[in-house]
Order: structure tokens, then sequence, then C-alpha cells
């Protein structure tokens, strides 16, 4: 039977991770670091909660996507604060749980099918919520679909290459002796 419990040490340094990526998830969704285009910005923190997805537990993950995009919002444009926490949460969410539970055998596939998933459960959310909050308007929501899918794909290509050219896990492994990300499937240990 395999031992599964996590040491204290390791159990600080992912919440001190995810209380990272939780803090660069509220910097990226700051007007400084965002391009503006019509109707909006677009902002790069989609990066960032790709990144939390593929490489932590749909746990962490839901913190450093809904609560950091969430958090991001209140502090610089609160309107959709509530949008962000469903919709980056759920995408975090889901590409952790793809990228880990469904394709543990083939993790660079999962990677791209969950970051495929992310980007349209991102698209859809945003499109939805903008809807409701320009008045139940499907007209100015539409307006800013094209960019939103932009951002959406931009950022999330961004993430996966920083997991998948395994810059970023082997940097995190370095520097903090955790590893996040292995391509390789879970090799048969014989214990039965």
């Amino acid at each position: 039977m395999a031992n599964n419990k996590v040491s204290t040490r390791e159990a600080t340094l992912r919440l001190v991770l995810t209380a990272l990526f939780m803090a660069l998830n509220v910097v990226f969704s700051s007007s400084v670091l965002s391009v503006p285009v019509p109707g909006g910005h677009v902002y790069l923190n989609d990066a960032i909660v790709v990144i939390a997805g593929l490489l932590l537990s749909p746990y962490e993950a839901f913190a450093v996507g809904g609560i950091g995009a969430f958090l991001g919002d209140f502090f610089f444009y609160p309107a959709p604060m509530w949008v962000s926490l469903v919709t980056h949460g759920l995408q975090a969410v889901m590409i952790s749980l793809i990228s880990h539970k469904t394709f543990r055998k083939h993790k660079n596939v999962g990677a791209v099918i969950a970051v495929a998933v992310g980007i349209l459960i991102n698209v859809a959310g945003y499109t939805i919520g903008r809807r409701f909050f320009y008045g139940n308007n499907p007209a100015a929501a539409l307006i800013k679909l094209p960019w939103q899918i932009l951002q959406a794909s931009v950022g999330s290509a961004i993430g996966a290459a920083l997991v998948m050219t395994k810059g970023l896990p082997a940097l995190i492994q370095k520097t903090m002796g955790l590893r996040l990300w292995d391509p390789q499937p879970p090799q048969p240990t014989g214990d039965a």
C-alpha cells in the first residue's frame, strides 16, 4: 500500500507556491500590465491560471485561479469579480483534474486537452458574465468576444509553454525541491 502522506515541509512549500501564484494572478489582473483593446483590456493572468492548473492540485489551482482573480478584480476593477471567481476557478480546477486525473498516463496529451477545455470555460464564462453586466444585452457582451478568445488563447499558450517545456517545473524543483510536473506515466512498483 502506497504512503500518500505529505510531509509538513512539502505541505508548507505547496502553500507558499500557491500563495505566490495567487499573488502573481492579482498582479497580472492590474491594468498596468494589460493591453488596451476595444471594449476593455487584455490581461495575461490567464497564463498564471493555466500554470496553476497544470502544476497544482484542484484545490490549490482553485485558490490561485478563482480566489486570485477575484482579489485582482476586487483591487483593480470590482465589477466582474464574481464572474472571475467562478470562471477562473472552474477553469483552473478542470485543467488540474483533466491533466492530473483523466490523462495520468499521457500527461502532455492531457495538458493540451485540459488547456483547450480551460480556454472554452474562460471564453464562455466571461461572455455569459458580460451579458449580465451590460444589462442583459448580448450585443454588448459580444463586442469583446474576439478579444476574450485572443486573451484566453495567448495567456493559455504562454502558461502551457512555461510548464510543458519543463522550464518552470525545473526551476521550482531546483529552488523548492517540489516535483510538480512529470510527463512520464507513473511506473508500476510491483506492490500489488
